[in-house]
């Protein structure tokens, strides 16, 4: 019987997170400590989680030219960092070139996501952010225990075996999705859970932060949105005047609009009117964006116009963006994760993330799902005529066929 092992995990990075930090003994963090591990994290794994956030997210522009996107790279790209821990050989490689891990050591990427995912949650006492692993396992079944130990202590993962078959099953598992997102992902998996399903890995995430100089609602007013050319919107702009941490580039404005005590942060860019958006994602990467956020100051009375917005985006299926990317290995029934079962393959990836930015801040959530099922076992190569056939003789110079005939009966 085929077997399907599925992953869900979920993460949300909103604006600059990438510093590092150690761990005390009590699991708090000390801003000593965070300003001595700053290498706890290594460059090379921040380096390549932000060139796969613009990879990926330029793919999904692909198909979504006309419309809201919102994602959480690193949603995607732990998912899928929690999935090659158990890659081995060419799935290996392929999805190192993707992930932007080519070249680095398992342990070093290991060090840095540890070190980041418990920085994050503690990473600013005036903001939330929430982050949550568990590993639910189908009640008898085996999974390689270096794989699951490694999650357990690079991800914090609480790991839990549940009898699938049972009617509150389901219902456990997107209550602790929807908790862990205060309400914002309600549910993941239908039901019931289909007797393939070997196990489910979930991260999940909750951000909110209110903004470290808030918009006046008093000054907030309705006036255009233009899409295009051809179609505007109405909507509530908020406003406000003063310092912000500002950019003019050769075609675009970009601010920085910090987030508590100013640790995490949300970056609008703009394009120059005349300039397509589109066009301008497709241009933009690791590089450009490290620019922006190096060049970026504090310049006096500027007009500051954001509009309210609310953008739901998913469930999305990303098994042909990361195939594009070059991840085809992984999804083939050639896959080797062996480092978690024989003879599995990842045969979908899905994403969810939804955001809410007002006066007072933002709040979102993210999930992403890697579903991996089992190979069919490969059966030796036979002809067995145990049953009516049908036969030829023919010229092979010609392929004409000089004899045709059926074996129905033997006797």
């Amino acid at each position: 019987m085929k077997r399907v092992l599925t992953i869900m995990i979920s993460i949300i990075l909103i604006g600059s997170l990438l510093v590092g930090c150690a761990i005390n003994t009590d699991g708090s963090i000390s801003s000593k400590d965070l300003n001595y591990n700053k290498n706890k994290i290594k460059a090379s794994v921040v380096d390549g989680n932000s060139q796969f956030a613009f990879n990926i997210f330029k793919e999904l522009n692909k198909g979504d030219r006309n419309k809201n996107i919102f994602i959480s790279p690193l949603s995607i790209s732990t998912a899928l960092s929690m999935t090659y821990e158990g890659a081995r050989g060419i799935t290996k490689e392929g999805m190192a070139e993707v992930l932007g891990y080519k070249g680095i050591d398992i342990n070093i990427l290991n060090e840095s996501y540890k070190n980041l995912l418990r920085y994050l949650n503690q990473v600013d006492p005036k903001i939330e952010l929430d982050i949550n692993n568990s590993i639910w396992i189908r009640k008898g079944e085996k999974i390689n225990e270096d794989f699951l130990s490694t999650n357990k202590d690079i991800f914090d993962a609480y790991i839990n075996e549940l009898d699938f078959s049972e009617k509150d099953a389901v219902d456990k598992i997107n209550n602790w999705i929807n908790n862990s997102t205060k309400g914002k992902i309600k549910k993941m998996i239908n039901g019931p859970i289909s007797p393939q399903v070997v196990m489910y890995l979930i991260n999940a995430i909750y951000f909110k932060g209110e903004w470290t100089e808030e918009f006046d609602k008093e000054n907030t007013f309705r006036t255009k949105f233009y899409v295009d050319k051809e179609n505007e919107q109405n909507v509530m702009m908020m406003n406000r005047k003063g310092t912000v941490e500002y950019l003019q580039g050769d075609n675009f404005k970009a601010v920085r609009l910090p987030y508590g005590n100013g640790k995490v942060s949300m970056y609008c860019i703009l394009p120059n009117k005349g300039i397509s958006i589109n066009n301008f994602i497709d241009n933009m990467d690791k590089d450009k964006w490290e620019k922006i956020r190096e060049s970026i100051s504090k310049t006096e009375d500027v007009i500051l116009q954001i509009p309210h917005f609310k953008i739901e985006y998913g469930i999305k299926k990303l098994n042909n963006s990361l195939k594009e990317l070059g991840m085809d290995e992984a999804f083939s029934s050639s896959a080797n994760f062996s480092g978690i079962r024989d003879n599995i393959f990842i045969s979908r990836v899905l994403h969810k993330a939804v955001i809410e930015v007002n006066e007072e801040g933002s709040e979102a959530a993210g999930a992403t799902v890697v579903e991996m099922q089992e190979t069919a076992a490969v059966e030796p190569t036979t002809f067995i005529a145990n049953r009516p056939f049908l036969f030829m003789i023919a010229d092979d110079e010609t392929g004409t066929i000089l004899f045709i005939g059926k074996l129905y009966d033997v006797d």
